[in-house]
């Protein structure tokens, strides 16, 4: 699946004093939106609307623009993938915005999904992440900055994975894990504490990893984005 093109002419999210991060809530879980809310306003975000139903998330999400949206994967009406297609169809015509979605399941081709031709701005996390508040806030810190959170689980599950035409298997053991630590978000300094190695060894792998598949010159933070894309695209099992 793929998202559209089209662009919004409102400007990038900007997080400072001056102005909160807005946040719309979709979670058909009444007790859990509530604490997502709460987590989120108490950690300074503005928390614009909040939905149980995937049809409403979209149409709120739309309406308030906000810096990110956090939902659910299964939402009404359909009680089945609802929510996703929400966040797709938010991500296609409102491309500025970010994306995190929970799951109870681990499931990557969802990620993949989601991401579709616009790698920057999307997250996944299990829901048992939001119990740990701290994650769970920085995870949707870094999807409203253009970043990517990916489930440590999720992160997991593909490790192993290979396809014929994979360039992954271009890069040595140690890149791959940089790579799947990338994936997961985590900064040059957070790979390096997770993998116990130099910050000036992380950074000698990410410029390689760079230039083994072929991540044209451009902003960091773009290629770290680029090169989570291809680890994905080439890792999450096709539906």
């Amino acid at each position: 699946m793929s998202v559209g093109s089209s662009t919004s002419s409102r400007p990038e999210p900007v997080a400072g004093p001056s102005r909160p991060l807005r946040v719309v809530v979709g979670e058909d879980d009444v007790l859990l939106r509530e604490g997502i809310s709460r987590i989120l306003a108490g950690a300074g975000f503005e928390v614009v609307a909040q939905s149980g139903d995937a049809t409403d998330f979209l149409s709120r999400a739309l309406a308030y623009r906000p810096d990110v949206a956090v939902v659910d994967v299964q939402m009404p009406p359909r009680g089945e993938d609802d929510g996703l297609q929400a966040a797709m169809e938010l991500r296609r015509r409102e491309p500025a915005t970010g994306v995190l979605i929970l799951s109870q399941f681990c499931e990557p081709a969802y990620v993949v999904s989601l991401i579709g031709d616009q790698p920057g701005g999307v997250g996944y996390l299990l829901k048992e992440r939001v119990g740990d508040v701290a994650v769970f806030v920085e995870a949707v810190q870094r999807v409203a900055a253009g970043g990517s959170a990916l489930d440590p689980e999720v992160v997991g599950l593909m490790i192993g994975r290979r396809s014929p035409d994979d360039p992954v298997q271009r890069l040595t053991e140690r890149e791959q894990k940089v790579l799947a630590a990338m994936a997961e978000g985590k900064s040059n300094l957070g790979v390096a504490q997770s993998l116990f190695i130099s910050q000036a060894a992380v950074e000698k792998h990410v410029t390689a990893i760079f230039r083994k598949l072929a991540i044209a010159p451009a902003d960091t933070e773009h290629r770290r984005v680029q090169a989570v894309l291809t680890y994905l695209r080439h890792r999450a099992p096709r539906h």
